[in-house]
């Protein structure tokens, strides 16, 4: 699958807003006023504005079908079964967290779109040494003709390449190329049809603090629960969620802080541990299940009051980060700083930022 990447550099393309109508009957149980109303998208600007290359960054990314086309699941018109993809997703990304400098916090992969949340990590990369770097690079672009030894000595002969390849390693386009390119290709060779399989480029959400991380993760755990495809995190499959919670079965419980599913290990983003996290998936989970408005069941979690949330605001800013906000997530002075930073006076989202801080007072 690999070896169906060419190495052009990314395509440019109009970012497109992330369509929740599914949601629609949780989010109007959950949100009234303002926090209820759609907004137009952003004038369009280059990515690197929001993502600068070679500095750290977490993210949400979201890449959705084109015309809603099937990526996974069952297509309820043809009837065909299009659920063994969400195990090449899921496979796929493993493959890249292993290959390039970045820590994968969530996923979702969905019947028609999919969720990521992805940490960039260029320090890491400059760590690498150049023979390691041209061996990262081959394994992402094998070529059977070509023996990987010599390849690596050819690499490693030009410095000025293995800088480009070095940076590419850790930038957050390359990333989401490399994983939606060969899905693509290969949906496309498996439907016997040709032509643009996603539906323009990604979306990307830039997480600007530790509770824009927390909420954006729980947003795309909970995606399966908040689609009514599920109750339970143990059912929602194809999720970062059911294999931490996998993981917890199968592993004894540390009381460490949470890590990454998958890829660079040892990065801290969220100061709590996966047991509390799991617990405040549990939790949230069952405020924003649509059959189940309003109802709370038990306390809410302490590692809420730990972090400083207001229980029933909680909810409210999980489903924020898909409806309310836009380029990036965080409180309003951070959102502030992030508009300065990118040359601008204001950023979608500040509002709602100040709106819900006051109703969590």
């Amino acid at each position: 699958m690999c070896g169906l990447l060419t190495e052009e550099a990314p395509q440019e393309a109009p970012d497109t807003h992330e369509s929740e109508i599914s949601y629609t009957p949780m989010r109007q149980a959950l949100t009234d006023g303002p926090l209820r109303q759609r907004h137009a998208v952003d004038m369009t600007y280059p990515r690197n504005q929001l993502v600068p290359p070679g500095s750290t960054g977490i993210y949400h990314c979201v890449s959705r079908c084109v015309r809603r086309a099937f990526l996974c699941g069952k297509d309820r018109y043809s009837g065909q079964s299009f659920e063994h993809r969400r195990q090449w997703v899921e496979d796929r990304m493993q493959q890249l967290a292993d290959v390039f400098a970045v820590s994968l916090w969530a996923y979702a992969v969905m019947s028609n779109h999919l969720h990521v949340v992805v940490q960039v990590l260029p320090d890491v990369a400059a760590q690498w040494t150049d023979e390691e770097v041209a061996e990262r690079w081959i394994r992402l672009f094998p070529k059977a003709e070509q023996e990987a030894k010599l390849r690596v000595q050819a690499l490693i002969a030009n410095p000025e390449r293995l800088v480009l390849l070095r940076s590419r390693l850790s930038d957050l386009s390359w990333f989401m190329r490399c994983l939606s390119e060969p899905i693509a290709r290969r949906a496309n060779a498996e439907d016997h049809c040709k032509g643009r399989f996603w539906e323009g480029r990604f979306k990307c959400q830039a997480l600007l603090d530790e509770s824009a991380v927390l909420a954006a993760m729980a947003y795309v755990d909970l995606n399966p629960v908040r689609a009514a495809l599920c109750e339970t995190l143990e059912d929602s499959a194809h999720t970062s969620a059911r294999r931490r919670l996998v993981q917890h079965k199968t592993e004894a419980a540390t009381g460490e802080v949470i890590a990454p599913i998958a890829g660079v290990g040892g990065q801290c983003v969220v100061g709590i541990t996966a047991i509390d996290y799991l617990q405040l998936l549990d939790w949230t989970g069952r405020q924003v299940h649509p059959n189940k408005r309003g109802t709370l069941t038990g306390p809410p979690p302490r590692v809420l009051q730990c972090l400083g949330h207001d229980a029933a605001q909680w909810p409210r800013q999980v489903l924020a980060v898909g409806s309310d906000f836009h380029r990036a997530v965080g409180a309003a002075e951070n959102l502030i700083a992030k508009a300065a930073a990118m040359g601008q006076c204001w950023l979608h989202g500040i509002g709602a930022a100040r709106r819900l801080l006051r109703a969590s007072r």
